[in-house]
């Protein structure tokens, strides 16, 4: 998702301004007043802080750092007479904590030379320029600053030392400043040293760890949920297979997970949570879950799901829920709706329809109907699915929900229970391939529409729209790709889901 890029981005943006609020006088955090060595120290020991966040995973405290950094990193090349010295590129030795900075103009040296106009671009004093030493402006915003005498100041109605001779300043900061002339390469060479920094950063935390520094998670957090009562005996071994099946499959590519997650749960009892990036533990730790116990039919199934995210909600996480029962627990219903909302998670549940005289998913039954409403609930929210199954059709629909996971959602919406008829459109771009459509719900019938104007119910199997699987409550369509509108007109006297995913 570009919006954690974009939020990551904006954090250290946000921290780089704030540093101009909250340090004004500071002179190391701008290299001010010649503070070379002090400013130097600022960003090196960042840079470790930085580091050592992200090894502790503290991304938000990395990113306020590390903007801090930018800031003094980026006014090095307004500030000081780098530019004025003749540099193209960055000075490389700023960001090397074993590297020294030399040639800096002594205490008592002269630096600038008079400037009553107040614009020069050439008040930097020879001697200073011959014997290439460093420099950097004099500030201070209080009416009776003063600076050491002959040295440059920053210049601007705000710095008050601009007024002392030499008058002037040597700022590059806009390209109305004193040197705004030099503006635009000082722009650039501190940007080319803000992505020397990022590179160094990179090759210290491995891409994983610098992509999630940018906000840029592997695809999800890959977690089940498992149900280890008696009656799920068959269940749990089919969760085995699929979970085996889905870390093989993304292992070494771009779409594997960057953690996993497993939280069994049995009644009265949940967890323990086992999280871990080692795909090998996590599949012995599901492979160690066995079925036993259970009384009534209603489990802890949402203690369960809250359970997950603790004590730190891992973003974007990929949740799978195996269970035959309704929750016993479902006023969490809010909580876990918070939770899907705050973590982007998507959470679809796997309900299958036992043999055993405990549980029977009866049509007729109220308790199933508000179960199965629940969990729809949630789902829909997560921008998951929620899929009835009998035993024996769980590794099918499992599959199915799995391999839609990665795709992008285009649409998605539940029918109004009240409605016996409606009537949903969405619409494809030219970007969009492999367009799958998913609606799961029971006694319904659909008829689509295609932008060029051909139709096709939900009797046909093979037809002009496309190819129509089902297994248990759920109708897969995998869609002809056409550009433009499209249409479902649904009947059902129950809820049902709508979900059309592209590539």
């Amino acid at each position: 998702s570009s919006e954690t890029f974009e939020e990551a981005i904006q954090s250290i943006v946000l921290s780089n301004a704030w540093v101009d609020l909250r340090h004004v006088l500071n002179e190391e955090y701008h290299f001010d007043n010649e503070s070379f060595l002090k400013g130097k120290k600022l960003i090196t020991d960042g840079i470790a802080s930085v580091k050592g966040n992200i090894r502790q995973q503290n991304f938000y405290t990395a990113r306020k750092r590390l903007g801090q950094i930018f800031h003094t990193l980026q006014d090095f090349y307004s500030h000081s007479n780098w530019i004025e010295l003749g540099y193209k590129t960055p000075f490389s030795n700023l960001i090397q904590s074993s590297a020294s900075l030399e040639n800096i103009a002594s205490k008592g040296e002269p630096t600038c030379s008079d400037c009553a106009e107040g614009t020069c671009p050439d008040n930097t004093l020879e001697s200073i320029l011959q014997g290439r030493k460093l420099t950097s402006g004099y500030f201070d915003l209080r009416p009776w600053a003063s600076k050491p005498t002959g040295k440059c100041s920053h210049g601007g109605l705000s710095d008050f030392t601009s007024d002392d001779i030499p008058r002037g300043g040597i700022s590059k900061d806009t390209y109305s400043s004193n040197h705004g002339s030099l503006h635009e390469i000082a722009a650039q060479i501190a940007t080319t040293a803000t992505m020397e920094q990022l590179q160094d950063l990179r090759n210290a935390a491995g891409d994983d760890e610098f992509l999630r520094l940018m906000g840029i998670s592997r695809p999800s957090v890959l977690c089940f949920v498992i149900d280890t009562t008696g009656s799920m005996f068959d269940d749990i071994e089919e969760a085995k297979r699929r979970s085996f099946s889905i870390i093989d499959t993304k292992r070494g590519t771009s779409n594997e997970p960057s953690a996993y997650i497993l939280v069994p749960f049995n009644d009265p009892d949940f967890g323990p949570v086992t999280r871990t990036k080692d795909p090998e533990v996590f599949k012995k730790k599901i492979n160690a879950l066995t079925a036993s116990g259970g009384g009534d039919e209603p489990e802890m199934c949402l203690s369960a799901l809250q359970e997950k995210p603790s004590p730190v909600p891992p973003p974007s996480s990929e949740i799978y829920v195996f269970t035959d029962a309704s929750a016993k627990d479902s006023y969490l219903k809010s909580t876990i709706i918070a939770l899907i909302e705050s973590t982007k998670s998507v959470v679809s549940f796997l309900l299958t329809a036992g043999l055993s005289r405990r549980r029977r998913w009866s049509s007729s039954s109220r308790l199933s109907q508000d179960a199965a409403l629940l969990y729809q609930d949630l789902a829909q929210t997560s921008g998951g699915q929620a899929v009835r199954v009998s035993k024996g059709q769980l590794s099918e629909a499992s599959a199915i929900i799995s391999s839609s996971a990665a795709l992008v959602t285009l649409f998605q919406s539940v029918t109004d229970p009240g409605k016996t008829e409606e009537i949903f459109s969405f619409y494809v771009d030219p970007s969009v391939s492999n367009l799958t459509l998913y609606i799961t719900g029971s006694f319904l019938n659909f008829k689509l529409h295609s932008p060029a104007g051909l139709s096709q119910n939900s009797s046909v199997i093979e037809g002009p729209l496309g190819r129509l699987h089902a297994v248990g409550n759920l109708y897969t369509v995998y869609l002809e790709n056409q550009t433009g509108l499209w249409e479902i007109n649904v009947t059902s006297s129950r809820p049902c889901s709508i979900k059309v995913t592209g590539e």
